[in-house]
């Protein structure tokens, strides 16, 4: 294998790791299709929150983006294979959102031929940068088992599952087994309910740290969007500003539903170190789990408006009528759906 072909077999692996990470973006080359160059593509959400093709993406040129449909204008149908692409495109478009844990779910309804699950999983890079989420919620686990607290020697989400499961202290074993007690389970179990306990806390680990970069975005771009409130021909066209006024007033109630969903994900952990079961764990655990296609979806949705806002608008300027347009044609369509999702299943309780 060249060096050339080395380079670009790396820069494809980053790039999927990247994509997998993301709440947006599928790369396609985990999923049976049969056209070897669709196979390096990528499915990607747009800010009106439509699914597109994404056949290449580059500083110079951007992003060469398609609609599936569009494919027989770039790919041949040898012996049928793009025409079974296009069938398994057309149900991965209706997905709301492509992070692994929506994935891990929603794959399995469509019924496409999927089988490397093992695939769906955060990059190393990723995992590391959620050390400090993760850390809220191994802490209970760590001291539990140690009798102090020892995260603060932790670099890596691995080394928190690792460091219980593996303890180096014969008191650890003693309330190792305690735990396994209380769990109603043997020691030799104990390993696989800390990968479960891991990976739910991972999960919302990762959405939780989406959902602060959106608080962080949220308040520059509603600020931006109310500038628009002075002036003069918005302040004339009432139909203009009720849309505006309508927009502000759903991103709020959004992600104010959002931020309680979180809160009551906290009472629900704190709940189960204080009546700790494995009924309690698996009804924790079978909670997250019912939100994180829908969780998913509305922080996809925020998340690619609010990213396509910072890349337009840099500086966060632009006259009105450029924010306008933006705010029409990429902001608008789309939202209700995402308030919505929101508002059947935000109310947790």
């Amino acid at each position: 294998m060249s060096v050339d072909v080395q380079e670009k077999a790396v820069a494809k692996t980053k790039a999927d790791e990247e994509a997998l990470d993301s709440l947006h973006t599928l790369p396609l080359s985990i999923i049976p299709l049969q056209t070897p160059g669709l196979k390096k593509a990528f499915m990607i959400k747009n800010a009106r929150l439509e699914s597109a093709i994404e056949l290449f993406r580059d500083g110079t040129s951007g992003s060469g983006q398609v609609e599936p449909k569009e494919l027989h204008g770039y790919f041949q149908d040898v012996g049928g294979a793009l025409s079974h692409d296009l069938i398994i495109l057309e149900k991965l478009s209706s997905l709301e959102s492509f992070d692994i844990y929506s994935l891990r779910l929603e794959l399995r309804n469509l019924e496409i031929g999927f089988e490397d699950y093992s695939s769906l999983q955060l990059s190393e890079a990723k995992r590391a940068e959620l050390t400090e989420y993760m850390r809220a919620f191994t802490r209970p686990l760590i001291q539990r088992v140690y009798g102090g607290d020892k995260t603060e020697e932790i670099s890596d989400v691995g080394q928190i599952i690792k460091m219980v499961a593996s303890p180096n202290r014969n008191e650890a074993v003693a309330k190792l087994k305690r735990l396994a007690e209380e769990l109603n389970t043997e020691l030799t179990e104990v390993p696989k309910f800390l990968e479960r306990y891991g990976d739910i806390f991972l999960s919302l680990s990762y959405f939780r740290s989406c959902l602060d970069k959106i608080m962080s975005q949220l308040p520059s771009f509603i600020g931006w969007m109310e500038e628009l409130h002075s002036n003069y021909q918005i302040q004339n066209d009432r139909n203009q500003l009720k849309v505006l006024i309508d927009i502000e007033s759903d991103l709020n109630e959004i992600s104010t539903s959002l931020v309680g969903r979180f809160e009551y994900f906290n009472h629900r952990s704190h709940d189960f170190w204080e009546n700790i079961s494995a009924d309690s764990f698996q009804s924790f655990q079978e909670l997250v789990t019912a939100h994180h296609v829908s969780i998913g979806a509305v922080l996809c949705g925020l998340a690619v408006k609010l990213n396509l806002y910072e890349a337009r608008f840099p500086n966060h300027g632009g006259g009105p009528v450029k924010r306008l347009e933006f705010i029409n044609s990429e902001i608008k369509p789309g939202l209700k759906r995402i308030k919505d999702i929101e508002q059947k299943v935000g109310a947790v309780s």
